[in-house]
């Protein structure tokens, strides 16, 4: 694992340690210990995907075209190639954000060993050396089926198809990355979340919803009808509003995983770019917690639509890390990213999102207890007085503390380390 590079103790650090003790000293004046909100964000996981590190390509022998409304823009030098760049890839990054992780693995990545292995033939050892890679970062690793880039979903269509042949091919792949799920989670002793996404919808409007919803609840039953220990494989499903050649029908709705995770015991997966541009995750979080024990985030960025942009510390971040923290549901909700940007260094993007998500956090954990105070009370003029004033205290000071004694660069230093991993690495790679 890369070295972690800690401040020297210059003229520098003592400014830092001066801002420090200032912002915890406003904090404190609005009814805040700071160092309690620092100890909890050190212990909140986030889920790192491992598509972003090489445009969800994977590393099959033959993947094909990825489809199912997935798009990547952009050609940046130095993607990632093969199992071992892309560790070294996730390595780098994790060097440069705070905290300990999980990584998020989708089926296509696994190692065949450059034979031919179709996605209902995978087995826990093709992914042998990622959950040995795991193990030695001291990671906990999540998993997803990869229900796109198949000419078994050339049509848009997997678990829905009306070919049961097509549809059993779809249920074994789904089946055999729930057992791989529950591997991992036991050698590493650690549930793994393994997440169910399935492109399946209609360009122009079909004439029969009912059936194809009809066909994807009964492969899903079958996908899941081996009870697996929660203590090694935790199952969520994922909705989505639309995709890129399933403008007029998403078989796989929020309604329809709704009403599944709740009839089924299923977590649900919430994507942030999942839903209409102009519609937040953050209001459904505490509504489908009063149904569902847990439940998935997939923090994205959609711009316009589900374009999956990497993440920004915007207001619709602020609001889901909110209503996470403020109404203490840490330990029912599994936090991970999903975005895939090729325009820009893509070390960096894993860094700028995982680090704006755990700022976001860090400002929820400091929220000032007055303003709860106020809401229960009545005093409604002074809950929105205190919001505002919350908007300008002094967070960034309490952030590179923690970043500071997470032994990871402070501020925008970090990206002199991806710009000197780009020139000695990346540019490397043709």
């Amino acid at each position: 694992m890369a070295k972690k590079r800690s401040l020297n103790p210059t003229a520098g650090k003592r400014a830092m340690e001066r801002a420090f003790q200032s912002a915890k000293a406003r904090y404190a004046e609005a009814g805040v210990d700071v160092e309690v909100g620092i100890r909890i964000l050190a212990r909140i996981p986030v889920s790192i995907h491992c598509w972003q590190g090489d445009d969800v390509g994977g590393f099959e022998s033959a993947a094909g075209a990825l489809g199912g409304g997935l798009a990547v823009t952009g050609n940046y030098p130095g993607k990632a190639r093969n199992p071992g760049e892309l560790r070294a890839d996730l390595e780098r990054a994790l060097s440069l954000i705070p905290g300990r992780h999980r990584l998020n693995l989708h089926a296509c990545y696994g190692e065949f060993g450059g034979k031919r292995v179709d996605r209902d033939e995978i087995e826990p050892s093709h992914f042998e050396g990622w959950i040995q890679w795991a193990r030695s970062q001291r990671l906990g690793l999540d998993f997803n089926p990869t229900c796109f880039a198949h000419p078994k979903a050339a049509d848009g269509l997997t678990l829905s198809h009306p070919d049961r042949a097509i549809r059993r091919f779809w249920v074994d792949h789904c089946r055999r990355s729930r057992e791989i799920g529950a591997v991992i989670g036991r050698t590493l002793a650690s549930p793994c979340v393994t997440n169910v996404w399935v492109p399946d919808g209609y360009k122009d409007t079909p004439a029969d919803r009912r059936s194809a919803r009809e066909r994807l609840l009964g492969s899903l039953d079958a996908v899941f009808q081996k009870k697996l220990s929660p203590r090694h494989n935790l199952d969520a499903v994922e909705g989505k509003l639309f995709g890129i050649g399933a403008e007029s029908c998403t078989v796989g709705s929020h309604e329809f995983y709704l009403g599944y995770a709740i009839t089924r015991g299923k977590l649900l997966c919430l994507d942030s770019g999942h839903f209409h541009p102009t519609e937040g995750i953050a209001d459904k979080i505490s509504s489908v917690l009063q149904f569902i024990p847990r439940i998935l985030l997939h923090v994205s960025r959609g711009v316009r639509w589900d374009s999956d942009h990497v993440v920004t510390l915007n207001d619709d971040l602020l609001a889901i890390a909110r209503e996470i923290i403020v109404n203490g549901y840490i330990d029912r909700v599994h936090l991970g990213l999903d975005y895939f940007d090729a325009s820009i260094n893509r070390i960096a993007a894993w860094v700028i999102g995982t680090r704006n998500l755990q700022r976001a956090l860090l400002a929820a954990l400091l929220e000032p207890p007055g303003i709860k105070a106020a809401e229960a009370r009545g005093d409604l003029t002074a809950r929105l007085a205190l919001q505002e004033e919350a908007r300008t205290l002094p967070l960034g000071a309490i952030w590179d503390r923690f970043c500071d004694l997470n032994d990871v660069p402070v501020g925008e230093r970090w990206l002199s380390e991806v710009k000197r991993y780009e020139s000695t690495v990346l540019c490397s790679r043709s």
